[in-house]
């Protein structure tokens, strides 16, 4: 038997045991973090034996798994979250990784006795807070937060590891090589931040575009070319001497925020990818520690996460979200969620790649405050959020979903609607929503049934509806779904909007606030006939209330379709 297969063996029974765990954690009130890391720490020397003390390797596995997590977290986080807080995201991920590294580096340099660069080095390291740790414990701790504040802890934690690096190496070069402050830490910074943002730029860029381009004869390709994407703006970045973690974040938002084919797989197929990362590189982290050497260091460590969780932290987020008028509250819940995992292990392995005095006492106090860190705050969270009054209703999930898989370019995509609980839309037929022609609605999800659309299906608020519709047609389908009617109808019908000839006037009014009648009984299509005083034919064009009307459609003698633009000679009626 070669050492291979038991080796296999090994990796299949962890990886079981950490998934397994996962089920405890809704029922422990810990995070899944803390259990992957218990089963590592149960699976070493001081457990069933398993021997493992390899730094180098530790390393390599925590980088690859770590940038996997981060490159799932960029695919799911759309444009529009980083639009609304990217600054405050943004100072946290610096400023406040800083002033957090400062406080509790001085700190632990007191409380270890340890010189003052060295206990800067040890805040540094646990100066930012976990993406892995972070996406986890929001997106599956079973509370839900508003968007703002989400997304602010969510990016924060995605965009900050570049800084801990930068501040960890730059300390440890200091200590180690003997570079000297200044100019050579400003030019660290710059290339870490600068190139890994645009590496991971230009690669998701390029990446889109070949997805979408290339035929491939195995459609499980395509998932596997999307990580390769991603890892190459890892390697690039990181071997140009930028932030690997910066640059796959930022290509997984640009991929991620753009159609290419066999999208929501791709999204299932990164989802797992990023579960697999973290049992994995949770598990080996901790095999690396033995539970007698975190005794050694308990006391200490406990109250190094004290200074950092209770004092450091909300020193670091107070006076940057004060800038943004959050409330009392949401910067004290942001001020809770300052979790460390992962990334903090992986930057305390570094002091003994570089051969530092007294590493190992900064790595089994890293380790120390990583556990009371995701300990203690995780399973608080939901306690916390509730006690602030932060926690909102669970969003609607859908039973099922649809996805449009062609391999060649399709001028059509499938928009997922959830209606709202409005005299716009609940409790009518489908057939009297007014939709553009061409739009169809492919199925409906309400609550664990699929119901299949008929024109006679009448409409639930909490519907899930399924619609296929082509690109231009989206804001007219927007419109007809919304809760609210809204002004802008003018805009909207700049571009044209092709009706069937049997929708009423009264269903157009609804649905577009657009008014073409006083009898809200007729059809389009006999509004059209007494228009034209019967003369229909393709083409054939009339104008009521600032709307421009054309026959789009026959059949026969029957008129199909009707096409509705804005008549720039006139003035738009709205209801």
């Amino acid at each position: 038997m070669f050492a291979i297969d038991h080796i296999i063996l090994l990796a299949a029974v962890l990886i079981l045991f950490g998934i397994l765990s996962s089920k405890l954690s809704a029922r422990l009130g810990l995070p899944v973090l803390v259990l992957f890391l218990l089963v590592g720490m149960l699976a070493g020397e001081d457990g069933i034996g398993i021997a493992f003390d390899n730094a180098v390797e530790a390393h390599a596995l925590g980088t690859l798994a770590l940038a996997m997590i981060l490159f799932d977290g960029g695919l799911q986080t759309p444009f529009a979250s980083i639009k609304r807080v990217w600054k405050p995201a943004s100072l946290l991920a610096t400023w406040g990784v800083f002033v957090t590294a400062a406080i509790t580096g001085m700190a632990a340099a007191f409380i270890l006795d340890l010189p003052i660069l060295e206990g800067l080095l040890l805040g540094a390291i646990v100066g930012s807070t976990d993406a892995a740790a972070v996406f986890s414990l929001l997106r599956n701790a079973g509370i839900h937060i508003n968007p703002r504040l989400k997304n602010t802890l969510e990016i924060e934690s995605a965009s900050n590891d570049p800084m801990a690096i930068f501040l960890t190496v730059g300390l440890l070069d200091i200590l180690v090589k003997g570079m000297q402050p200044g100019i050579g830490l400003l030019q660290l910074f710059v290339m870490q931040m600068g190139i890994g943002a645009l590496v991971g730029l230009s690669i998701g860029w390029i990446a889109v575009r070949v997805i979408n381009r290339i035929q491939l004869s195995a459609s499980g390709l395509y998932l596997v070319m999307v990580t390769a994407f991603g890892l190459l703006a890892f390697g690039i970045a990181a071997n140009l001497g930028g932030s690997g973690f910066l640059a796959i974040f930022i290509a997984g938002v640009m991929i991620g925020n753009t159609r290419f084919v066999f999208q929501r797989s791709t999204f299932l197929f990164h989802d797992g990818l990023a579960w697999l990362s973290q049992i994995m590189m949770f598990v080996v982290l901790g095999l690396l520690v033995t539970p007698e050497s975190l005794l050694d260091v308990w006391l200490q460590g406990l109250v190094i996460a004290a200074v950092l969780i209770l004092i450091a932290r909300p020193l670091a987020v107070a006076p940057v979200l004060k800038l943004f008028g959050f409330s009392r509250n949401e910067i004290g819940l942001v001020s809770w969620v300052g979790l460390r995992g992962s990334v903090p292990i992986i930057l305390a392995i570094f002091p003994l790649l570089y051969g530092l005095p007294g590493a190992e006492l900064i790595f089994n106090v890293v380790f120390f405050v990583v556990l009371i860190s995701a300990t203690i705050q995780g399973s608080a969270l939901p306690w916390v959020a509730r006690k602030l009054g932060l926690t909102e209703a669970p969003p609607p999930v859908s039973a099922a979903t649809l996805e449009i898989t062609s391999l060649g370019d399709v001028d059509a995509e499938i928009v997922e609607y959830i209606l709202a609980d409005s005299p716009r839309v609940n409790g009518l037929l489908l057939s009297q929503m007014a939709l553009p022609d061409n739009t169809i609605v492919a199925m409906i999800s309400r609550d664990s049934a699929v119901i299949p659309p008929r024109g006679s299906t009448r409409l639930r608020a909490g519907d899930h509806l399924f619609v296929v519709l082509r690109p231009e047609q989206r804001p007219f389908v927007d419109r007809v779904f919304s809760p609210t009617l809204g002004t802008d109808t003018s805009v909207l019908l700049q571009t044209a909007l092709n009706l069937k000839g049997s929708t009423r006037i009264e269903e157009v009014q609804r649905a577009y606030g657009i008014r073409l009648s006083d009898d809200s009984s007729l059809t389009l299509e006999q509004l059209a006939r007494n228009a034209l005083e019967g003369e229909c034919e393709c083409g054939a064009q009339f104008t009521i209330g600032g709307v421009q009307l054309q026959v789009a459609g026959m059949l026969d003698a029957r008129v199909t379709t009707v096409r509705l633009s804005m008549d720039k000679n006139d003035t738009l009626a709205i209801h």
